[in-house]
């Protein structure tokens, strides 16, 4: 059976702008929606419809097919129905003659906390339950009330409230999932037809964002609500560095001279060599063009890209240039000059001394501050405490080490 999920993010939006670009928990909102349908066990298909260059690049970059929209759905005034239809219809035309879709998902990436287990809740409610059309709710208990001239109780008389217990259970429209039959969807032309059963979701969890307001609140739940979890060596193939701040403490020693100094930590060292030794991609990319970088950079036999003033282009490039997905690279970084590669990386990392919007954009984040043995904490993140490298050949033919080197 194929459940194909779709998953509508236009590039324009008047409250938040660039929105489904937008990161909470150091995650674009269209990747969250991507990565929670590609863990649902009941979804086969994953597809975003867009009409925006870079919301298509972070959504294949994800894992997800992409449908371009054309312009005559992609506009204030469209719905989601017309997104899911074309949708639909062109991804067949893609996946073949013989292809079919059982049943159709609607994904609604603006609802930032929608897991993997909410989805395959409406799918089995239409594949297993004998349900038409499936949607997520929140039960809620609370008295509604229309602003009218002596105001009116939409769901209570005004003059008689019941007691919570004595009032049959209501629920919210989550408006993040939606689960349909897929002929039934294109007979009826809209989500709710035949029967149509309610799954229950954790009401902490529901939050949609359609302003600024929404947004940050949903930034600052990321961290209470998202599983914590730390990427593995199975999860990346490149590590990209920062290096004041990432490498050092962020201070500079400056001599009569005018000569600059920084302390750097062993032990990051040796972690940098481990995770070369496993065979992962490496740079160090800097704003800084200062021959300390350079001169670290040659000590850790790691290429440095230094002096660069839009480090995302150059992350962008570097990665087209060796092959990296984005999505499979980790950065690390302390300040509010690496966001922008932030939010190209599929695992931005920084450290705990990082400044409050870096660690707040961060999908993952240090116990240890930088200079301080940062690197190496993540080194042990990628390859366990003891850095054990299961494939001892060095890249390009170095030797392998111990050593900081």
């Amino acid at each position: 059976m194929t459940v194909l999920a779709v998953i509508p993010a236009r590039g324009g939006s008047k409250g938040v702008p660039a929105k489904n670009l937008a990161q909470v928990g150091g995650v674009p909102l269209v990747v969250r929606a991507v990565r929670a349908c590609r863990a649902a066990r009941q979804v086969t298909d994953v597809v975003v419809s867009t009409d925006d260059a870079a919301i298509a690049d972070a959504a294949r970059a994800a894992g997800a097919e992409v449908v371009l929209r054309p312009a005559a759905i992609a506009g204030d005034t469209a719905t989601s129905e017309a997104a899911v239809l074309h949708a639909m219809d062109a991804y067949g035309a893609m996946r073949g003659a013989a292809h079919r879709t059982d049943v159709v998902l609607l994904v609604q990436c603006t609802s930032p906390f929608i897991t993997p287990g909410d989805l395959d809740g409406v799918v089995s409610a239409v594949t297993e339950g004998g349900a038409d059309s499936a949607l997520t709710v929140a039960p809620t208990h609370g008295f509604i009330w229309r602003s009218e001239s002596d105001g009116f109780g939409v769901n209570h008389d005004k003059s008689n409230r019941p007691r919570r217990q004595d009032r049959p259970q209501e629920f919210l429209e989550t408006g993040a999932a939606y689960a349909m039959r897929a002929e039934g969807f294109r007979e009826a032309g809209h989500r709710f037809f035949g029967r149509t059963e309610l799954v229950s979701t954790d009401p902490e969890r529901v939050l949609e964002i359609d302003d600024p307001h929404d947004l940050e609140r949903a930034r600052a739940l990321a961290p209470l609500l998202d599983t914590p979890s730390l990427p593995g060596r199975a999860d990346i193939d490149a590590v990209v560095l920062d290096f004041d701040g990432t490498q050092t403490d962020d201070r500079v020693l400056v001599d009569s001279e005018g000569r600059e100094t920084v302390a750097v930590h062993r032990g990051d060292g040796l972690g940098i060599a481990a995770l070369r030794r496993a065979g992962l991609e490496l740079l160090i990319l800097s704003t800084e063009q200062n021959p300390v970088v350079a001169a670290r950079a040659r000590k850790l036999r790691v290429p440095v890209l230094h002096g660069i003033d839009r480090k995302d282009l150059a992350l962008k490039q570097w990665c087209d240039e060796h092959g990296v997905t984005p999505d499979r690279v980790l950065y690390v970084g302390n300040d509010v000059n690496d966001l922008p590669c932030f939010a190209l990386a599929g695992w931005p990392v920084a450290v705990a001394s990082a400044h409050d919007a870096v660690r707040a954009a961060a999908r993952a984040v240090t116990t240890t501050p930088g200079g301080a043995g940062a690197i190496r904490e993540i080194a042990t993140w990628l390859l366990g405490p003891g850095l054990d490298v299961n494939t001892p050949a060095t890249p390009h033919g170095t030797t392998a080490d111990t050593s900081e080197s």
